[in-house]
């Protein structure tokens, strides 16, 4: 299926649901028409409604497998705001627009397109993205369940590619981010960045074998994971039968690939939220964080937040660089 059927699957979806409006954000609203969307990618649809409704998840429709994600107009109140918001703004430069009633979402996408790549506002975009990984890490609580708090970690560690992503003005895509920045810095000789991203999450020197071990330990407890219905937690689709293929399909791609120390990061994070709705441990999990050198997670925790003044100067660099000011300092 390519990226045009995707759209105009999607597009049918919500005809035949009552809205405000939607739109189309990920990959299918980054990637050409004519271009094929990936075995292992969803189609994200955001749903514009008067209230707030629980996330819709992954489903299927005419063969494209959709996600669906509420949101009201608070979230998106005018064309300043979602210029600002890193997660949203890709989605409205340019038209992806599937449902309009009122005119009010391509009125936003005609005043955010143009914007869009203004160095303001990819600044103001990175920095939204570096709150996140400092509130995610101030939100952990001895209280709650350990995978929970390990996700915290391994989502702080991984929204640094975020940033660097914002400044490129590419995808911060949410399971290939690691790949999709090691394509961006790669041919600009930023092998000592892109090492420290990986060094983040602790998979710099693991090998494809361990990253199999740990993907064959993951897919037993997704596949027990995968069978609880109507589990509470917004990422629960993505723990479920019709999910698998990415989750672990997808991973076992990337090592195919070569790409296994980038597969790690959804591998682990698949773990933890398998864990999470199963309520329970697993051996398997342990060896992997200690693959991964994670112990003491508070540890772990300020080696993210002491990266961040390198993270920004790469950020600058690459905002720069794109600017014409030149190449990013080398020692960011």
């Amino acid at each position: 299926m390519n990226v045009q059927e995707a759209r105009q699957a999607a597009a049918r979806w919500v005809a035949g649901i009552e809205c405000e409006g939607a739109f189309l954000s990920g990959s299918a609203a980054w990637l050409a028409p004519d271009e094929t969307l990936p075995p292992a990618s969803d189609v994200d649809v955001f749903v514009v409604t008067g209230e707030r409704r629980r996330k819709l998840g992954k489903f299927r429709f005419e063969g494209a497998l959709l996600e669906a994600t509420y949101l009201t107009w608070e979230r998106i109140p005018s064309a300043a705001a979602i210029l600002g918001d890193y997660h949203l703004a890709g989605a409205f430069k340019d038209d992806n627009v599937l449902a309009d009633p009122s005119g009010r979402l391509r009125e936003l996408q005609r005043a955010v397109g143009p914007a869009w790549a203004e160095p303001h506002w990819v600044r103001e975009r990175c920095e939204h993205a570096e709150s996140g990984i400092l509130k995610g890490l101030a939100a952990m609580d001895e209280a709650q369940p350990y995978p929970a708090r390990v996700m915290r970690v391994l989502f702080a560690a991984g929204v640094t590619t975020h940033v660097l992503l914002t400044a490129g003005l590419r995808n911060p895509t949410v399971r290939l981010r690691y790949p999709a920045v090691r394509m961006m810095l790669m041919p600009y000789g930023r092998a000592a960045l892109y090492e420290g991203l990986l060094e983040l999450l602790g998979s710099e020197r693991m090998g494809p074998g361990r990253v199999e071990r740990h993907l064959a330990a993951m897919t037993r407890v997704f596949d027990q994971a995968a069978l609880v219905e109507n589990a509470p937690y917004p990422f629960a689709s993505d723990i479920s039968p019709q999910a698998r293929h990415i989750a672990v399909d997808g991973s076992r791609e990337l090592i195919e690939r070569g790409l296994h120390r980038e597969a790690m990061f959804w591998i682990a994070v698949t773990y933890a939220r398998s864990l999470l709705i199963l309520g329970g441990d697993s051996p398997g999990f342990h060896e992997m964080l200690a693959d991964l050198r994670i112990g003491a997670l508070e540890e772990r925790a300020a080696a993210v937040r002491a990266f961040l003044p390198r993270l920004r100067r790469a950020a600058e660099g690459i905002i720069g660089r794109r600017g014409g000011a030149g190449p990013p300092p080398v020692d960011a």
